[in-house]
């Protein structure tokens, strides 16, 4: 009996030998081989690199992003959408639920301590923390039906920018790299300007399992002026460009034999493809990063001759210059280690703070685009990780809101004078033409000429999108 069993064992390995090595075979062949393009159907070739710019899947009516980040969650009820029956109300309980989980204790309900008045020709009512951005509301797409899911600042970070608050996933900038490439092959097609390290730090802008080219490229951190922020190590003071380019032709001509001799190694690869990028940036970023070179005008348009202003308005400058440079995505954070836009007490003095450093800034940044004519092209959005809360926190604070909050869009193919969705009568729930964020994120990518259902990476078996299995386009929003 046992003999009869072990030749029935031997007969089957031996039968099913073929069968081992074919999937032998083909886990060498998906290891030898890139991971399916999302625009092929297209036809677009990639010889030239990597970041080589790709045919999108239909025409877009964007070529590049840049998202002005204020980090901690502005108050949407303080800002873009007011609330007449949370003046009126003040004081008393929220006449419905809170949500099952709350970040912190809340109190009654707290009206703002700004006055809102209509702009422009579309009426759009704004609050008085932003007199300059409201000089330009005919060009704002206000979305205020935005929600999330989850009430603290690292998940909600997380969703925003990359889709998933548990997972380490490919952020966004990422992935409109690796469907796009860049539009300057002597820059990265992906820079994030003074990010925040906290609260998911390099995970907001990184590309994950995405190939390594498509990782972003930070400029300085939030704690760094913007004054002093700049890429590291931009020269080599040691050896000149010629030797430089020895060297890279060494190491790659070493490393080719090693990829030869073990088969495909795409960290490797992504790490050659760095050394060639950084060789080129040393010829373009010094100067795209020198201020000095725009003209006083200018400078005083973005608020960089006034302290107040200067650091903000010196990172929506460059981010600009990169942008018209070429490079796909930009995004540029407002921060600082004390205050934020994450007032859970003071609510009046730190909003007030906050806006008065951004208000000028981004009116400067969007006439700016406009006078060059870019912001027809460029898709310009505003925004935090969540809102704040209608109900108080203390006597004068806010606490965390994913439920229902504010961002506006401007330019790059989407309506001017224009507000979008609606929250309930205090501001607490999206309640009207709801925007979750994989739709914010469907919406982008849609404007970018991207199919969020087929902008695909195949990784651990299954293939992955920004938006997973959701995301609506807002399809009303589109000029």
């Amino acid at each position: 009996m046992l003999k009869s069993s072990l030749r029935t064992r031997r007969s089957v390995l031996r039968n099913s030998a073929v069968g081992f090595g074919n999937l032998a075979f083909l886990h060498l062949l998906q290891q030898s081989c890139p991971a399916a393009d999302p625009i092929k159907e297209t036809g677009a070739v990639h010889a030239a690199g990597p970041l080589a710019p790709r045919e999108t899947h239909f025409p877009a009516r964007a070529k590049r992003v840049v998202f002005l980040f204020m980090k901690g969650g502005p108050s949407h009820v303080d800002t873009f959408d007011p609330k007449p029956l949370l003046d009126r109300d003040h004081g008393k309980p929220l006449p419905f639920d809170l949500p099952r989980v709350t970040f912190a204790k809340q109190g009654n309900l707290l009206r703002s301590p700004w006055r809102f008045r209509q702009h422009g020709d579309s009426g759009l009512p704004v609050s008085e923390l932003f007199p300059n951005v409201a000089n330009h509301i005919d060009d704002l797409c206000i979305l205020r039906s935005l929600h999330g899911t989850n009430p603290a600042h690292g998940g909600a970070l997380l969703k925003l920018h990359t889709g998933s608050d548990q997972f380490v996933r490919p952020s966004l900038g990422s992935w409109l790299t690796y469907g796009l490439g860049t539009e300057n092959e002597n820059l990265p097609a992906f820079v994030t300007i003074c990010p925040t390290l906290a609260h998911g730090g390099v995970n907001n802008w990184g590309a994950a399992f995405l190939p390594a080219h498509c990782q972003g490229t930070p400029i300085g951190n939030a704690s760094l002026n913007a004054r002093s922020v700049g890429v590291k190590h931009i020269r080599n003071q040691r050896i000149d460009s010629r030797n430089q380019r020895y060297q890279l032709d060494l190491i790659r001509a070493m490393n080719q034999d090693h990829l030869e001799s073990v088969g495909a190694n795409t960290a490797l690869e992504g790490r050659l493809d760095s050394f060639e990028l950084a060789y080129r940036m040393q010829s373009s970023m010094p100067e795209l990063q020198d201020l000095t070179k725009e003209t006083a005008a200018t400078q005083r348009l973005y608020g960089i001759d006034d302290p107040v202003t200067e650091d903000f308005g010196r990172q929506c400058l460059m981010a600009r210059r990169f942008l018209e440079n070429g490079v796909r995505f930009v995004q540029v954070t407002h921060s600082d280690s004390e205050v934020q836009w994450d007032q859970h007490g003071n609510l009046y003095a730190g909003h007030t703070k906050n806006a008065a450093e951004v208000d000028k800034p981004i009116a400067g940044f969007l006439q700016d685009l406009k006078s060059r004519g870019l912001l027809e092209d460029t898709l310009v959005i505003w925004g935090g990780e969540f809102g704040r809360t209608p109900t108080a926190q203390g006597n004068n604070g806010r606490d965390h809101n994913p439920h229902g909050f504010t961002m506006w869009m401007a330019g790059g193919g989407v309506k001017g004078g224009y507000a979008y969705g609606a929250t309930d009568d205090y501001g607490y729930y999206a309640a009207e033409n709801k925007m979750h964020v994989h739709d914010l994120h469907a919406t982008i990518l849609h404007l970018m000429g991207l199919d969020h259902r087929r902008l695909t990476y195949r990784y651990a078996g299954r293939d992955f999108r920004l938006t997973d299995v959701a995301g609506q386009v807002a399809d009303d929003i589109l000029a």
